[in-house]
């Protein structure tokens, strides 16, 4: 396959990751001072909102790359093989972390909706929750699809 064949698909992965990242420095300091100017009552509301964010980017960015090395496999003709299937595990079991997270953390959605009188943020949460939950769903489909598809080709392989 040509290697630029992917082009496209791998500047959508960077235009997914720039946003966030931009969100991580710059809005999140913010977001922790509003929870803790909300939230007085609650010490070190900041520090979690801090962690709770920033626990959040790891298997997000991990997934990221993960999708970049698939491409690249793509790439290299290696499409159909195991290393495809470890990367969408690898992509299924960050969605899956991901969606664990924002579970774990909607008391804080919770709360901060409850006290600024917004019910959006929970919706914010909650869509988050879902399209991680779906992209899960959809790697493992993928990765079980994938993992046929390639003992088929090795059963080939051994025929020929």
């Amino acid at each position: 396959m040509k290697q630029g064949t992917t082009l496209f698909l791998r500047i959508a992965v960077i235009l997914i990751g720039v946003p966030v990242l931009a969100l991580c420095i710059f809005l999140v300091p913010e977001i922790a001072q509003f929870a803790a100017q909300l939230l007085p009552t609650i010490a070190y509301v900041n520090y979690f909102v801090f962690i709770f964010f920033y626990m959040t980017a790891i298997p997000f960015y991990g997934a990221l790359y993960q999708a970049i090395k698939l491409l690249s496999y793509i790439d290299r003709n290696k499409a159909f093989s195991e290393l495809s299937v470890t990367a969408l595990k690898k992509i299924k079991y960050c969605a899956m972390i991901l969606s664990i997270f924002y579970l774990a953390g909607m008391p804080l959605f919770f709360l901060v909706a409850e006290v600024d009188d917004a019910p959006g943020i929970i919706v914010i949460g909650l869509v988050i929750i879902f399209a991680s939950a779906v992209i899960a769903v959809f790697a493992a489909v993928l990765q079980r699809l994938l993992q046929e598809a390639v003992q088929i080709k090795s059963e080939n392989d051994l025929t020929v």
